[in-house]
């Protein structure tokens, strides 16, 4: 890092949002393989926060691979950059007051306690998508697996590069048989003890 750039601190801090929004902002960090509908669950957590007055953005793998990720590929280092840029922007999110949410597979370990370093543990909350390789290709709703299979892909997460199961996460869900709908009830109900959400969460 240069030298010369000075760190401004905020007139306005985190702990003035919370007491203004009436929960803690945090980061719901899902990781699991493709195809085990993190993103349609994510996108049910976000329609159900808002219902509920909570200010939330879904910080979509694919999605930011479209702009601010637009120049990395998925070499293990890109990866881990990937992760970093995501994480670099959920903690700005939180500290506006907002709740990130962050459907990524993020399939390394030692990315996602980056992570949780970057957006400090306090904020993360790591939810496992469990679902079989078995179960996920059959979904395929990319035809990734299809490509990767034929080696048209390159280090496609579960067929030609690892993916490293959470040692423990918040939550584990297994979408190989819970419904998307079911999945995010889950996550809602985790969250309300795991934030200090107040009425803004109950109603």
């Amino acid at each position: 890092m240069n030298n010369n750039i000075t760190w401004h601190e905020q007139e306005v801090t985190i702990l003035d949002r919370e007491k203004r929004l009436f929960h803690r902002p945090i980061t719901i960090w899902m990781t699991g393989l493709s195809g085990a509908v993190k993103s349609t669950i994510a996108q049910i957590i976000s329609k159900q926060l808002h219902l509920m007055h909570i200010n939330a953005y879904v910080l979509d793998g694919d999605n930011i691979r479209h702009g601010l990720c637009s120049n990395l590929g998925f070499s293990n280092d890109d990866r881990k950059e990937n992760v970093r840029r995501i994480s670099e922007m959920a903690k700005i999110l939180n500290d506006a007051g907002v709740m990130a949410i962050c459907p990524v597979i993020s399939p390394f370990k030692a990315d996602r306690l980056m992570a949780k370093e970057i957006i400090s543990e306090n904020n993360f909350v790591e939810i496992f998508c469990n679902c079989d390789l078995e179960i996920c290709e059959n979904r395929d709703p990319k035809g990734l697996y299809k490509l990767a299979r034929k080696k048209l892909i390159k280090n496609f997460t579960g067929i030609s590069s690892p993916y490293q199961e959470p040692d423990n996460p918040n939550l584990i869900i297994n979408t190989s048989t819970v419904s998307a709908n079911d999945s995010a009830k889950k996550i809602l109900s985790y969250l309300k003890i795991s934030t200090t959400c107040t009425h803004a969460m109950e109603q």
